[in-house]
């Protein structure tokens, strides 16, 4: 069992000061560092881990240049307390970070910082979601909490700043940006590249909005799990795609037309949350997204379901929107990997691809996360360092 944290900051140990204060190597062999974090993005949603459901071809280059980790995990499986792990190493107990409510404290020792003071230079962009202003970092541009899939706001020294597009496109803009015109070319980097998707609630890009619209997905065996067997946690996670799934924010059917069929919200502000990003459109982005969602709307109206057929209709949407949102991950690590090659960098930058945590994909009647099995707290692992790591392995 290897969790991420501890085999990021034993790599990177190598490469830190002495107890002298003197580089273990000389400043130009010692390689830059890429920490791409997904957000929510399940092994069983990539390709180079047998998924069923999507092909990730970028990514999944990192597995075949690189090493595949098949049981990599989280120590508390929701989004603050595992980054807060994975900067620290400590548990979130000892880092103070056990929920998503509490404030980093970031006067704490961690890695970025312990790369600085090795002579890197240091950025983050995309998702941070640790409240407090980030330490440790020459360069940081993220995201406010959980941030918006389009036209997301940023939390920059100078401020926040609106950009216009799609949160997964100017991330990766962000990130090569600082690599190409920003940093300093004499020394070595560190970049810590955080996406918000495949973050609920799976607004897919305007690019891969149909990719999954009309192919069924397969359903996992479990998906109407009946909990025998097992305590009152499991029967009362509120995580059930049937019954907590949100029909407006999570499977985009508008909240008027949600209430007027006669559902309620599990959560009340998820119809706020809803009207909130579609207003954020621009003329054509909404055009885009009704040609695609109004037939659904138009569909689930006539024709609604109920009961099992419900949750199977649940299913698919989530799993549509989930996969969607994926696809853009996908496209943007490659264009970060082919900027490498373009640039020269790619020989001497070790890249490690992982999550937050896992997610439920509608095993156990599950979507979410904040539970301790296999789906939610293993997360995936890929590491690419050409010439260190053999290619094509796995462990």
């Amino acid at each position: 069992m290897l969790r991420p944290y501890f085999f990021l900051i034993f790599s990177l140990c190598s490469f830190l000061p002495n107890l002298n204060g003197q580089p273990s190597k000389p400043a130009a062999k010692r390689p830059n560092i890429i920490f791409i974090m997904a957000d929510d993005h399940a092994f069983q949603a990539i390709s180079a881990y047998g998924s069923n459901l999507i092909q990730t071809p970028n990514i999944d280059r990192l597995a075949q240049e690189g090493m595949r980790f098949g049981r990599a995990y989280v120590t508390n499986s929701i989004c603050a307390p595992s980054r807060a792990v994975i900067l620290t190493g400590k548990h979130s107990h000892l880092n103070g970070v056990r929920d998503n409510v509490n404030t980093f404290d970031g006067s704490q020792q961690t890695f970025p910082k312990l790369l600085q003071q090795a002579g890197y230079q240091t950025a983050i962009v995309g998702k941070w979601h640790l409240k407090s202003e980030p330490t440790g970092f020459d360069f940081w541009k993220v995201l406010p909490d959980q941030g918006d899939y389009y036209q997301p706001t940023f939390r920059t020294p100078q401020g926040i700043v609106q950009e216009e597009g799609y949160v997964t496109d100017i991330i990766t803009d962000e990130a090569i940006g600082w690599l190409d015109k920003e940093r300093d070319k004499s020394s070595p980097f560190m970049l810590i590249y955080q996406h918000k998707a495949p973050h609920r609630e799976w607004w897919p890009s305007q690019e891969h909005l149909r990719d999954f619209k009309d192919k069924p997905l397969p359903e996992p065996a479990s998906l109407f799990d009946d909990y025998r067997g097992r305590g009152t946690a499991a029967r009362d996670a509120e995580m059930r795609i049937s019954i907590h799934m949100g029909l407006d924010n999570d499977n985009k059917i508008k909240p008027e037309l949600a209430h007027t069929l006669g559902f309620e919200d599990f959560i009340p502000w998820y119809s706020n949350a809803y009207n909130n990003q579609y207003n954020k459109f621009t003329d054509e982005q909404r055009r885009n997204w009704d040609a695609v969602y109004g037939p659904i709307n138009e569909a689930f109206a006539k024709d609604t379901p109920s009961g099992d057929d419900l949750t199977r209709w649940k299913y698919q949407r989530y799993m549509q929107d989930y996969l969607a949102c994926i696809r853009s991950v996908d496209d943007n690590v490659g264009r970060l990997l082919d900027y490498l090659e373009k640039s020269g960098l790619a020989e001497n930058t070790l890249i490690i691809y992982t999550s937050d945590q896992g997610f439920y994909l509608g095993e156990h009647g599950w979507f979410d996360k904040r539970f301790m099995y296999e789906e939610s707290f293993r997360t995936p692992l890929l590491v690419r360092w050409p010439g260190k790591v053999k290619g094509g392995c796995c462990q």
